[in-house]
């Protein structure tokens, strides 16, 4: 088979521009697929040239300028190149794109004609390269114009021709609603697409998922859920009548850099052999905060940003009514500021057995998933999530709602002791929590249960070659 050349458009590509797990995503899943496919793939990312990547400031080279119209308007638009594990990153610039904001403005306006006008500009990068993609993989709302210009303002365009297209969803409630006057602005028009809802017809995620040939949820279960009123946003009959298109692949991570028998940010590295080695990590985090300094006291941890749909109201509700047991709880994370207000207020009340730190540091995270025995993961929604599978790498194991990701990735104690990972629950309140962990409290006192499920959960594999193996399948499958 030929090079199949793809262009992998996105916000955020780690380690270069982080916000989220799209980010995660967007720096791994590209060189994982283009060392799996061993020179049959050509892929590319290109993302836009956001303050924080300049302040990151990776190597990087200037191609060249060139200027595209949209809608009677001369856009000038810079492109560089930079590298992230081998693969190639271009990097827009233009007015637009980059007006000194965070990744994500907060301004409707801003945001619309930064992402509208990279999801025109990506297009327009391929002809200047004179580079001929067989597939543009687009991820979320930020990208989803890109395809759907190539279904419109792009369709009768010999360069563009033949072109199959995906879209990623990884967080269907950001859809891009309030980008239509910055759409407008830029020559964009509504889909004529009858299955589309009224309001979806000129909102960026719902074009994006019209007309891409294929459309990937981040995790199997979470593609089910998006065509239930629940989960649907208001296109869960979209979804369902076009269902064939739609399909789910869960996100991996990378184990090299997440293994805490080589991680450099923990102070005692271990390993399922010596596991004894991982106590001292939570001892040390109990003296520095202030704990009893005692190796049988179960370590809670969470990181996570604080916001109701991480669940975090459940925790600060659901530990008081723990307060007769034993145990001691970490929580790592910024975010609503009546969340962090909360955070403090708790960790005031109990300060000598609950800490919450009102920041993101990828040290302390780090620490945290090596300190930690049970990880809270009580997500009202979770298209995929990322950080039960680095607890679990580490032997902290998840106590999770089910739902997304999280019931794709961990295996449930009352589903199958012997060989569980992890603690479920389906009711998404601090009831539910609190009961999940009476029952993951109550394991962990066991000495023959709580090993076999670290042992378990450390020995769960959630390498992106997996995953990259389902994508590679799905680009063979459409271009064949």
């Amino acid at each position: 088979m030929d090079t199949i050349n793809v262009l992998f458009a996105t916000a955020e590509a780690a380690p270069f521009a982080k916000v989220g797990g799209l980010g995660d995503v967007s720096g791994a899943l590209p060189p994982a697929l283009r060392n799996l496919a061993d020179g049959a793939l050509d892929i590319r990312i290109i993302m836009p040239f956001h303050a924080a990547v300049k302040k990151h400031n990776p190597p990087h080279r200037l191609i060249g300028k060139f200027t595209f119209e949209a809608n009677g308007r001369a856009i000038e638009t810079e492109l560089f190149v930079s590298e992230i594990s081998g693969v190639p990153v271009y990097l827009l610039d233009n007015e637009s794109i980059n007006h000194d904001s965070p990744v994500y403005h907060g301004d409707w306006f801003l945001d619309g004609m930064k992402y509208g006008t990279f999801s025109l500009a990506l297009l327009e990068a391929a002809r200047y390269l004179d580079w001929k993609i067989d597939l543009l993989h687009a991820n979320d709302w930020h990208a989803a114009l890109s395809v759907y210009a190539l279904k419109t303002i792009y369709a009768i365009d010999p360069f563009f021709t033949g072109i199959k297209t995906i879209l990623s969803v990884h967080n269907l409630p950001f859809n891009g609603w309030g980008s239509q006057e910055a759409m407008s602005s830029l020559g964009f028009e509504p889909s004529s697409d009858p299955d589309l809802p009224d309001w979806a017809k000129f909102t960026p995620l719902p074009l994006g998922i019209s007309a891409a040939d294929q459309v990937i949820a981040v995790s199997p279960n979470y593609a089910r859920e998006i065509m239930t009123p629940e989960y649907g946003c208001g296109i869960e009959e979209y979804l369902r009548k076009h269902a064939e298109k739609v399909t789910g692949i869960l996100n991996g991570i990378d184990e090299t850099l997440w293994d805490p028998a080589t991680d450099s940010a923990i102070a005692s590295n271990f390993t399922i052999e010596k596991i004894e080695e991982k106590s001292r990590n939570k001892l040390d985090l109990q003296k520095a905060l202030g704990f009893e300094v005692n190796p049988d006291i179960p370590m809670l941890t969470t990181v996570s940003r604080l916001s109701h749909q991480k669940g975090i109201p459940s925790i600060f509700k659901a530990l008081p009514s723990l307060i007769d047991l034993p145990w001691q709880f970490v929580l790592l994370g910024t975010g609503d500021p009546e969340l962090e207000r909360q955070a403090s207020e708790i960790s005031a009340l109990h300060s000598d057995r609950i800490a919450c730190i009102l920041k993101y540091d990828d040290v302390i995270a780090r620490m945290l998933y090596a300190s930690g025995d049970i990880f809270l993961m009580p997500s009202l929604y979770e298209p995929c999530g990322l950080s039960q599978m680095f607890a679990m790498r580490y032997g902290n194991l998840p106590v999770a709602t089910s739902t997304g990701g999280l019931a794709d990735s961990i295996l449930d104690f009352s589903v199958d002791p012997k060989k569980a990972t992890g603690f479920l629950y389906d009711e998404k309140n601090e009831t539910g929590l609190e009961q999940s962990l009476r029952i993951a409290l109550r394991v962990y006192e066991d000495k023959n249960e709580w090993p076999i499920m670290r042992r378990n959960a450390m020995n769960a594999h959630f390498s992106w070659q997996i995953s990259a193996s389902k994508y590679l399948d799905i680009y063979r499958k459409l271009l064949a």
